[in-house]
């Protein structure tokens, strides 16, 4: 556990990384709260698609996010996203939504109340959070105890979403296309392939579950450890200065 009141952990990565289920682990491990930036933008894309706005708008997109009537939860225990008393948890993961949501995320007023809205859930958590999505590490929360960009490379992410498909419906397919698209459409708006300075990568192509998970907390303490050091070094220099 850790020795902190509070602790912020934020974890970046393309498709396929493993870091959604990644960081929910983390998270039990830490006992903190748990939040899917890009169920989010997800949600905001169910939206949209809901009142059948052209992906083209941005005007009425970026209206249509600021009044939609989210309930997002962070229990890590049981996922909570409504719209209104509509239970979204499924409907979001769907093609409809995946196909639509790199439109959605793209137009500038919807990252600009989503990022809000995360930094917002993210000062709310008591005992502290992990928060993951693709520009949490350097946009949303820069300020984390620690940060963490999981990556892996191509071949393995796409296997990976395959296997998950598979899981899920029953079917796989060839998924590179999409993925590799997708890729393409986010890295216009942030880099989520290269660790930004203070950012500690975990390249998971090499690993299992298992060992992932350990790898990453492994890094969050050494970062939150750093940290406390160079605080006090700082405080010793102060009292003697």
């Amino acid at each position: 556990m850790h020795e902190n009141p509070k602790l912020t952990i934020a974890i970046d990565g393309p498709s396929g990384s493993g870091k959604s289920s990644v960081s929910k682990e983390v998270a039990r491990h830490f006992g903190l709260a748990y939040l899917d930036t890009g169920a989010m933008y997800r949600a905001a894309t169910y939206r949209v698609l809901q009142l059948d706005i052209d992906l083209a708008d941005q005007d009425a997109i970026g209206k249509a996010v600021r009044e939609m009537p989210l309930v997002f939860g962070t229990n890590i225990k049981e996922e909570e996203i409504l719209m209104g008393t509509t239970d979204i948890r499924e409907e979001i993961r769907t093609e409809r939504i995946s196909g639509a949501v790199s439109a959605v995320a793209s137009v500038p007023a919807v990252r600009e109340y989503l990022i809000e809205l995360q930094r917002w859930t993210i000062n709310q958590a008591v005992n502290g959070i992990v928060a993951e999505g693709r520009d949490i590490t350097t946009v949303v929360a820069p300020d984390a105890d620690a940060r963490i960009l999981l990556t892996a490379s191509e071949e393995v992410r796409m296997a990976r979403r395959g296997l998950e498909n598979t899981e899920k419906s029953g079917e796989s397919g060839d998924l590179t296309q999409q993925i590799s698209e997708r890729d393409t459409q986010d890295s216009k708006v942030n880099n989520f392939m290269e660790a930004a300075p203070g950012v500690t990568l975990v390249d998971s192509s090499d690993l299992d579950f298992n060992e992932t998970v350990s790898a990453v907390i492994n890094a969050v303490n050494a970062q939150v450890k750093a940290k406390r050091q160079a605080s006090r070094d700082a405080s010793a220099g102060t009292e003697t200065a």
